[in-house]
């Protein structure tokens, strides 16, 4: 089946241009699940899901009634996290312990957030197609671990406390500010996405 192509370059520029309006990360996060949603043909559900108290807690999204919490290990999302490796499954009824959480879902692709050597949560989405998305999805999706062959992290302030991160090339947002030759501070409820 054919599907309209995503300009993933348009879409990367749009996410900047949202993270630079405002870097707190709900108001980036929800935006950048409903750019995803309108970018990518034939998707029944995409947003985040974020680590919270040893599970993941649903997040800003786009689609129908989510889960609220996974258990790390179980699911699609789960598995993600667990084994720290995106997850692009062509027919989820024959993954492993699947949780339905949209009867409609019928592939999934899952990519994980890091921060600091950590998954933080995941970039969940779905379509209604089986064997929805490919290689190609795979590898412009996931730039949170890569990026033209560069490794990169997502870092997500959420504390309010300043937090002190290696300096990089700044590949989205506006919230690092310069404090030493080797490192950045993260502003208040920033979020950025730096090389590492």
């Amino acid at each position: 089946k054919e599907y309209k192509m995503t300009d993933y370059q348009l879409l990367k520029e749009q996410a900047e241009a949202i993270i630079e309006t405002e870097p707190h990360y709900v108001a980036a996060l929800s935006n950048i699940s409903a750019l995803i949603y309108e970018s990518l043909d034939r998707l029944n559900w995409a947003g985040f899901y974020l680590m919270d108290r040893g599970s993941l807690l649903v997040g800003p999204f786009q689609g129908k009634t989510a889960c609220i919490r996974i258990e790390i290990g179980k699911g699609v999302c789960g598995t993600a996290v667990k084994e720290e490796k995106i997850q692009r499954v062509a027919d989820v009824h024959a993954f492993p312990g699947h949780i339905a959480c949209d009867s409609a879902s019928n592939s999934e692709i899952v990519i994980p957030l890091r921060k600091n050597g950590q998954v933080l949560g995941v970039l969940d989405i779905d379509s209604p197609d089986f064997d929805r998305f490919s290689q190609a999805d795979q590898r412009r999706l996931g730039f949170s671990r890569t990026y033209n062959g560069k490794t990169l992290k997502i870092y997500v302030n959420r504390s309010g406390d300043p937090w002190d991160i290696p300096a990089g090339k700044i590949l989205l947002g506006h919230c690092l500010q310069t404090v030493a030759p080797t490192w950045l501070t993260l502003a208040h409820h920033g979020f950025c996405v730096v090389e590492e």
